[in-house]
């Protein structure tokens, strides 16, 4: 599974059933994925990382 960040929103590319589980698992830390896409940008010192 792949995902591109970008400024203003994100593109997931895989399975379905992998992208429900990331979706999922996000959902437990934020309440909209604008908050997740925030975050990320706010770490900029740490790349992001391939999830298989």
């Amino acid at each position: 599974m792949k995902i591109h960040v970008f400024e203003n929103g994100m593109v997931f590319s895989g399975k379905s059933w992998e992208i429900i589980q990331k979706l999922k698992n996000l959902q437990s830390n934020y309440v909209y994925i604008s908050d997740w896409i925030a975050d990320i940008h706010q770490q900029e010192a740490h790349p992001l990382k391939r999830i298989k």
